[in-house]
């Protein structure tokens, strides 16, 4: 357990990453958190990190599931309601407050810039995110030609990512990997 001022520390750092999680909510900011709970803090290991991501991937409701789950290893109960409010209270009020104006300014200059400047970040903290899991998970060259392949179809096609979490679970426990 970590001491109440690292867990406010913790919550404040949330609490401001969370207003840059454009377009995908925190799981963007992923390598982030990753950086201050794994790197800096050593609260839990990369392992840990990436087994809490995979399950809250994998669990209905919100990918905002997995930094509940980070609060929660580090500092138990107060460290899962912690953080998680860190995260939705300030991202809430700043949509809430975007949502106002942009009702008023939809057609404005700004407003279209301002739209179609996140796409691009959007894209960028997405693959840093799927290059941060890609160097904690994979342990050989062939999950990385998995990884790859699975990019590719997800992209190229139509494919249900869960068909393909489940070829890489298979792929897993066979040690094809």
């Amino acid at each position: 357990m970590i001491a109440l001022g690292e867990l406010l520390g913790l919550c404040w750092h949330l609490a401001i990453l969370s207003l840059m999680a454009i377009g995908g909510g925190l799981i963007m900011i992923a390598p982030e958190v990753h950086q201050y709970v794994v790197t800096e803090g050593r609260w839990i290991t990369s392992e840990q990190f990436a087994a809490v991501f995979a399950i809250a991937q994998t669990a209905p409701g919100p990918n905002l599931l997995f930094i509940s789950l980070v609060g929660w290893l580090i500092a138990g109960w107060a460290g899962a309601i912690g953080v998680t409010a860190a995260v939705i209270v300030p991202s809430t009020i700043l949509t809430f407050l975007i949502a106002r104006y942009s009702a008023n300014a939809a057609d404005s200059r700004f407003y279209r810039a301002l739209r179609d400047g996140f796409a691009p970040i959007s894209v960028g903290l997405m693959s840093g995110t799927g290059w941060l899991f890609m160097q904690v998970s994979n342990e050989s060259w062939r999950a990385d030609v998995l990884t790859v392949l699975s990019v590719l179809l997800v992209v190229k096609t139509k494919i249900n990512p869960v068909f393909l979490i489940l070829v890489g679970a298979i792929a897993g426990m066979a040690q094809w990997v």
